[in-house]
């Protein structure tokens, strides 16, 4: 009878009892994870983009209907007949805080995030056309231009008006005052004062920056090939640049 004893030592040694992975294989898989990783990371600044996008679309009607609300509410007693039918009145008297969302008592309402504005034109004997610009504000110290006007305030971001020239039917626009062109720029949405119409801003050109390019053809009047001056109204990007603070555009007929 003879007995086999077995080296564990070399059971070990033998490349054929040794499972494991080789660094090719361990370099391969970390590649793989990293380039995955990379997709994902990547894919958050888009989601948080779309995101931010949804709440304010779906914020901007309910600061749209309390604006209109408030409209009523502080012009009951408003005397249309200082409206023109051609042009736009600017909303003025109401404290900071009123024009805030939401429109709680605060120490501080410039530190809310959303604001509104309204100008009025005049459609009827009792009726005005009411439009509301409902806007973000980015930081508590954001500060906005306010033009010429006393009535505006720099700490919110409001409507104002911008003068400007153009062909009646044409796609385009001139800046009557060139200082006034950082107002306006690609993508923002301006209201004719004459007719309360809205277009959308397609491009500022960059190779003669005064003119932009509209949505569809200005129509300020029914009369052809006249060149017109008027004014549209905008909201300004803060002083200091930053993003186009006005999320949505809303107008409405109002008996006052």
């Amino acid at each position: 009878m003879s007995i086999q004893i077995k080296n564990p030592k070399s059971e070990i040694r033998n490349p054929k009892l040794v499972s494991g992975f080789s660094l090719t294989e361990v370099l391969l898989a970390v590649g793989i994870l990293a380039v995955g990783m990379l997709f994902i990371a990547s894919a958050f600044p888009v989601s948080i983009y779309f995101t931010t996008m949804a709440t304010e679309r779906t914020i901007a009607p309910v600061v749209a209907d309390e604006a209109f609300a408030k409209c009523k509410i502080y012009l009951n007693n408003f005397d249309i007949s200082a409206l023109n039918y051609n042009n736009h009145k600017i909303l003025e008297g109401l404290l900071p805080n009123e024009y805030a969302y939401p429109s709680t008592p605060s120490t501080d309402p410039y530190s809310k995030k959303y604001w509104w504005s309204a100008i009025f034109r005049r459609v009827d004997v009792n009726d005005a056309q009411v439009t509301v610009f409902v806007s973000r504000k980015v930081g508590v110290a954001g500060r906005y231009y306010v033009g010429s006007d006393p009535n505006f305030d720099p700490n919110r971001p409001d409507a104002i008006g911008v003068g400007v020239s153009g062909v009646t039917g044409s796609y385009e626009l001139t800046f009557i005052d060139p200082s006034t062109k950082p107002f306006i720029n690609d993508g923002y949405t301006i209201v004719d004062n004459a007719t309360g119409q809205i277009y959308r801003v397609l491009e500022r050109y960059r190779t003669n920056d005064t003119v932009i390019k509209l949505d569809r053809v200005w129509r300020p009047d029914l009369t052809p090939s006249l060149v017109v001056s008027g004014a549209v109204w905008v909201v300004p990007p803060p002083v200091n640049g930053g993003r186009y603070p006005c999320i949505g555009v809303y107008q409405k007929t109002m008996r006052f």
